[in-house]
């Protein structure tokens, strides 16, 4: 560790909303170096999650709340892709549009979180006040804010009523030029384009290095993207999309990757609704499941793996989850070193660290 004082940086700061410390070294007013440190939050989940199958589904959900549907929807495909059953369009195509929405409320939290850091309290308000248009909208269809639990394996618990689409098509129409708005904001405002360029660098070569997921590593310009292996509903005939990246590697790089996802996860929702036909929406399974298997998706902030071992009665053998946030938040031990002190807060936000689901 370089010369200079040290400084505790968490676990309690008012720019993190979950526990972890970063251990810095300062000389003056620039950062030398950084260690981190986690474990405040261990709950055990990975364990806990090795129980009855059917309710490891909704236990799954309970990981991480801002990216539970998606918790609940790769696990419910590693467990379709072990018993060897193919969804319908439809469930498919419902999930497509429920993670959708959950990456419009994890990126509109991510955006209003970067602005009250730098100080920016009514641009918080503002993606926030447009975050709670889309809570209100999943609660409406699924009955909850955070867990929505409509996901089953084999499909959905239950089906959707076209009632419920029409309001999913009517509140994009009414949120959508207000992502527009904000997606002006952030690509005009001198301010935030000064607090945020240049600072917290992460190289391509160090984004591949530290094996970084999500808007942390496409905000430095690898175009990696899970939904391009087309898995569920993202490989249906129709559904188009490309991966959004930037090659500036910084606070803003990645700032703009979740604000450019906003605008680009109410295209794709629209898509799916464009696609959706009447039809079944479960598979029957059954027996138990035996065997191994793996499934990912891409989460708000990257990929996320589940791997399911199972021995052919109700209860699991074994459940390994890697989670974006476990990769991405390490990677600030090599953008925080040459940076101002007043500059940790925002480069830590920037990579959207979820203890939560890294701790588990």
């Amino acid at each position: 560790m370089p010369n200079g004082f040290i400084v505790p940086y968490g676990p309690q700061h008012a720019a993190f909303l979950e526990p972890f410390n970063l251990r810095l070294t300062v000389e003056e007013e620039v950062v030398v170096g950084a260690e981190l440190n986690f474990g405040y939050n261990h709950r055990g989940m990975e364990h806990a999650l090795a129980q009855d199958y059917k309710r490891t589904q909704f236990l799954a959900e309970r990981v991480c709340g801002i990216c539970s549907y998606h918790h609940a929807s790769v696990y419910c495909q590693t467990m379709e892709t072990m018993y060897g059953v193919t969804i319908s369009n439809r469930a498919n195509l419902v999930r497509l549009i429920m993670m959708e929405c959950q990456r419009l409320t994890s990126h509109l939290l991510a955006l209003g979180h970067i602005a009250e850091t730098i100080g920016y309290e009514n641009l918080f308000m503002q993606f926030f006040r447009e975050r709670e248009g889309v809570m209100q909208l999943v609660n409406r269809i699924s009955g909850g804010r955070v867990h929505y639990s409509m996901n089953a394996i084999g499909g959905l618990r239950k089906d959707v009523t076209y009632e419920q689409l029409m309001d999913v098509e009517a509140t994009l129409d009414r949120l959508e030029p207000k992502f527009l708005e904000l997606q002006r904001i952030v690509r005009k405002d001198i301010t935030l384009r000064r607090r945020l360029r240049g600072v917290g660098l992460l190289t391509k070569k160090d984004a591949v290095d530290w094996c970084t997921v999500g808007p942390t590593s496409r905000g430095s310009g690898l175009p990696h993207d899970v939904r391009l292996t087309s898995y569920g509903g993202y490989g249906l005939e129709g559904i188009k999309f490309r991966p959004i990246y930037y090659e500036e590697g910084d606070c803003y790089a990645r700032t703009m990757v979740r604000m450019d996802e906003v605008v680009q996860a109410v295209d794709l929702i629209r898509q799916a609704l464009g696609q959706i036909r009447d039809g079944p929406y479960q598979v029957p399974v059954k027996g138990n499941p035996n065997g191994e298997a793996y499934g990912r998706v891409e989460a708000p902030r990257g990929e996320l793996l589940y791997y399911v071992r199972a021995n052919g009665t109700t209860m699991l053998d074994r459940i390994k989850l890697r989670t974006p946030a476990l990769v991405n938040i390490p990677a600030l031990t090599a953008m925080v070193p040459g940076c101002r002190f007043a500059d940790v807060a925002v480069i830590t936000v920037s990579v959207d660290p979820c203890v939560c689901c890294t701790d588990r």
